[in-house]
């Protein structure tokens, strides 16, 4: 994705570059790509690919901006408090650098930016808590696992807002990720 500049000192994606298997679905997402389905073995980035992206996005357009893992509680543990092993730094201040953040709300996983997004963690098992809400875009983390019916009730208002959503998972059989 093109850098974009969001303060004099942090250019986005904020020293992180696509690893060569990842390059083509970040291209796709960085000429405006609204639908991407990865599903790839663990260890691949998917996670990382998808937060770097949303840190992008949300600082090329203002909006709201979700990433949705099946439970709530997994979501605390896989992508809020998880640390990078290779650098030892959350994976949430790696993407989204303090310096860009207005507020950050632990209790709600949320991170209000400076110039107006925002961005905020979810389960599919409590999609229904978040009825009222309006994204540009939206990350579904370990698909395979979550509820479908998320992607279908938030789907219209994407298409609405002419958002994107990005379907990742780990190949977990025949399910309504394999029919992807």
């Amino acid at each position: 994705m093109s850098e974009v500049e969001s303060t004099p000192a942090i250019r986005l994606p904020n020293g992180w570059a696509p690893r060569p298997y990842q390059q083509s679905v970040w291209e796709y997402l960085a000429r405006g790509g609204r639908h991407a389905v990865i599903i790839a073995h663990r260890r691949w980035g998917k996670d990382d690919v998808a937060l770097h992206h949303t840190a992008c996005a949300a600082h090329e357009r203002v909006a709201n901006y979700i990433h949705m893992l099946p439970e709530y509680e997994q979501a605390r543990k896989a992508i809020w408090t998880a640390v990078n092993p290779h650098t030892g730094k959350r994976r949430i201040d790696e993407a989204f650098p303090e310096a860009l953040r207005a507020r950050t709300l632990d209790d709600e996983m949320f991170i209000g930016f400076k110039n107006g997004s925002s961005w905020q963690i979810a389960g599919s098992d409590r999609y229904n808590k978040i009825v009222g809400a309006s994204f540009a875009g939206i990350v579904y983390s370990e698909y395979a696992l979550g509820n479908p019916a998320a992607q279908g009730y938030f789907t219209p208002m994407l298409m609405e807002n002419a958002g994107w959503e990005l379907c990742i998972t780990t190949p977990r059989g025949r399910n309504h990720a394999y029919a992807m």
